[in-house]
């Protein structure tokens, strides 16, 4: 079989180094709770949801 060596493993992040994160001071879209930190650097025309607020907004087709 061509996947005998897939290994699950494989599918985690790897050795990836951990994200660079974008320190800073912003208020949820939603909620308004601060968010001090980002991993990426925000859009002046796009919302910034903290972690709860992004979960419930989230498509539902990526939960598990």
């Amino acid at each position: 079989m061509a996947f005998n060596s897939f290994n699950r493993d494989s599918r985690s992040r790897g050795n990836f180094p951990p994200r660079q994160m974008v320190k800073g001071s912003w208020n949820c879209a939603d909620c308004g709770v601060e968010i001090t930190e980002l991993p990426f650097e925000p859009a002046q025309d796009r919302p910034i949801y903290c972690r709860e607020c992004w979960s419930k907004k989230r498509d539902k087709r990526f939960e598990r």
